[in-house]
């Protein structure tokens, strides 16, 4: 490190939802905000056809040109907007204190406080049928991306708590919903079971992977694989939703702050602080309960209003001190 380390009173780790909004807030309170992008500027939304839930936009928006809308925002309030990512941090515990960021495990800068947002990235197969047809019908997004879905054939992947959960929310909407589940028995609670088996429109597949999603520019139908027999079938579809969970963005963070055991940072009560003094969270980085844009959002207004808050009580106790010299 040198004496040339760029200083940031407001540094932003992240370009979704919460980290927009976040920067515009932070701008509006003078806080020079700085925000570094990360490797998908934009989050999980750019890889969003439709939006058709986020408040304010009646026609719904696409969802590029919503994070582009939401950059443009925040940089009209001066907001340094900077391509790039953060690797490695150095956090200060002590209450003032300055904490060191790499970015793109080249420069240093240094912060007075931190706003993680980060996002979490949906867990996919991976198989390239799959991949081709992201944003073509396969969706990792039930509450998000269903409703484009209502009155047709659509199945999902996955059998713990949140697929259930999507499950039974398709069911009120879709024709069918097919849920595949790769063990003979679901991961998910009791009580989810009990709804899905209720539920008389979604067919339980159990030991049944995908084998091929089918479709060229959207999604037409899925081959499915008997993992015990290997007996293959194919059904149409025009949905397919993938539920088999979210990977918090926050391995550069681990050993420093507080995290359950899949990843998601903690964070106080009604609150977005951290167990480190001027570090905050916002979106998805901390938030496995939710996951939409307009909750990401929120949080993100919340991480900006605490580190005003923090900032300006840290400058007060030093104001306190040099009077007292």
């Amino acid at each position: 490190m040198d004496n040339q380390v760029e200083r940031i009173k407001c540094l932003i780790i992240g370009s979704g939802p919460a980290g927009y909004t976040a920067a515009i807030y932070a701008a509006r309170a003078d806080l020079k905000p700085v925000l570094y992008t990360g490797m998908e500027p934009g989050g999980q939304l750019t890889t969003t056809t439709d939006v058709d839930n986020f408040p304010g936009y009646p026609d719904g928006i696409d969802g590029p040109k919503m994070m582009e809308e939401l950059k443009a925002q925040a940089e009209r309030f001066d907001t340094d907007v900077r391509i790039g990512m953060a690797t490695k941090t150095e956090l200060n515990k002590e209450k003032g204190g300055i904490h060191k960021v790499q970015i793109d495990n080249n420069k240093w800068v240094e912060a007075e406080s931190i706003i993680i947002s980060t996002g979490a990235s949906a867990k996919y197969l991976g198989i390239p049928s799959e991949q081709k047809l992201r944003g073509g019908g396969v969706s990792a997004c039930a509450v998000c991306d269903g409703f484009f879905y209502k009155g047709q054939d659509v199945a999902i992947v996955g059998g713990g708590d949140t697929a259930a959960e999507e499950a039974t929310y398709l069911a009120k909407i879709c024709k069918s919903v097919t849920m595949l589940v790769r063990r003979d028995v679901m991961r998910a609670s009791k009580a989810m079971q009990h709804r899905v088996f209720n539920t008389k429109n979604i067919d339980v597949r159990f030991n049944t992977e995908v084998d091929e999603v089918l479709g060229e520019q959207v999604v037409e139908g899925l081959r499915m694989v008997n993992n015990q027999t290997q007996e293959k079938e194919e059904i149409k579809i025009t949905g397919l939703f993938i539920a088999i969970g979210h990977k918090p963005n926050t391995d550069i963070f681990k050993g420093q702050l507080e995290m359950d055991d899949v990843g998601y940072i903690i964070t106080e009560a009604k609150s977005t602080k951290t167990n480190y003094p001027g570090v905050f969270a916002s979106g998805d980085a901390q938030d496995k309960e939710y996951r939409q844009a307009v909750t990401a959002a929120g949080t993100g207004c919340m991480a900006a209003l605490d580190a005003e808050r923090y900032l300006a009580e840290v400058e007060s106790v030093s104001e306190l001190v040099e009077e007292a010299k």
